[in-house]
């Protein structure tokens, strides 16, 4: 049996505004479309799980609309949860402004899944399984609350515990006592271009994913995610190598770099090597970038037919039953 992928991290609501323009400071527009779902981790998950990997969302989640928003649409997915339901306050939310340029403007109000507790982090680690991969988000480690807890997760997971460091856009501001303990423990880093320059200084990614490495433990490796030019990977006692992207027509590349770390991890889970697994991440990408909406990773059979005639096809059908 493949492990699961745990997310230890924040699945929230993303209130989603479509506006012509951004008002000025004290005005008012008219947005033009608006929906609701589930953000934050849930994308990661999703890629992981329509791979065949079991994934569980081990975060809080609070009690209200967006809670209830949440949990469903976990459920539709058939994604788990690890800790209950927090009754004292409901799911924090994003809203998100997308003018007529595409531009994303975000503001976040943190909700329950933000107010994390000794009980909680000691509840998820007595439910991990040998096999398990534990991703961790730079989100999280950027709370002041949740990010010493996390660290600590992370730094007391077994030796039978793969784990996963996506750094997010706030690397700069999670504390050194924080994120030196998950360096120390992290199995893979899967940073994007600029995630990788900040932590590195290096604005090549071939040399930040090779710097980057010498930073963790011996064994581990990092992947440098450069969106449609495919991934710079650096696993260990390897030099850094480029693993092309797939060319294809981009409409929404929001979720993009979700869809590539569930992915990476599902594949992993299924004994894919790395290679494999960033090639066939690459795909789930690229695929996930053609469609619009939240959460457009591929499942197997999607996936199996975007690689149609490239030898991973049937390493991808085939890795599901491992």
């Amino acid at each position: 049996m493949s492990g699961r992928v745990v997310l230890a991290g924040n699945v929230i609501a993303d209130l989603v505004i479509e506006v012509p323009a951004l008002p000025e400071r004290g005005g008012d527009v008219v947005g033009t479309r608006t929906w609701t779902t589930a953000g934050g981790g849930f994308n990661a998950l999703v890629a992981a799980r329509r791979l065949g990997t079991e994934a569980v969302y081990a975060g809080l989640h609070g009690t209200g609309p967006h809670g209830d928003l949440v949990r469903a649409a976990l459920a539709a997915e058939d994604v788990g949860t690890l800790l209950p339901a927090r009754t004292d306050r409901d799911t924090g939310f994003t809203v998100a402004l997308v003018d007529a340029g595409g531009e994303r403007t975000f503001v976040t109000s943190f909700g329950a899944e933000a107010t994390l507790a000794a009980a909680d982090t000691a509840a998820v680690a007595a439910q991990l399984r040998p096999g398990d991969l534990l991703q961790l988000s730079g989100y999280g480690l950027a709370l002041p609350g949740n990010g010493p807890l996390l660290s600590g997760l992370a730094a007391a997971a077994p030796a039978g515990i793969t784990l996963c460091l996506d750094p997010g856009p706030l690397v700069a501001d999670i504390p050194e006592d924080v994120l030196a303990p998950v360096l120390a423990r992290t199995d893979w880093l899967s940073a994007n271009a600029r995630e990788a320059r900040l932590m590195s200084g290096l604005a090549d990614p071939r040399s930040a994913a090779a710097a980057l490495r010498e930073r963790l433990a011996p064994g581990a490796g990092v992947l440098v995610r450069a969106d449609k030019d495919g991934c710079w990977l650096a696993a260990a006692g390897r030099p850094a190598v480029h693993v092309p992207g797939f060319p294809v027509t981009a409409v929404d590349s929001n979720g993009a770099g979700d869809a590539h770390v569930g992915a990476f991890l599902a594949l992993l889970s299924q004994g894919l090597d790395p290679l494999g697994a960033a090639r066939g991440a690459n795909a789930a990408a690229a695929v996930a970038v053609t469609r619009r909406g939240p959460a457009t990773a591929p499942d197997r059979g999607e996936l199996a037919a975007f690689l149609a005639g490239d030898p991973l096809a049937e390493r991808v059908l085939g890795a599901a039953d491992h």
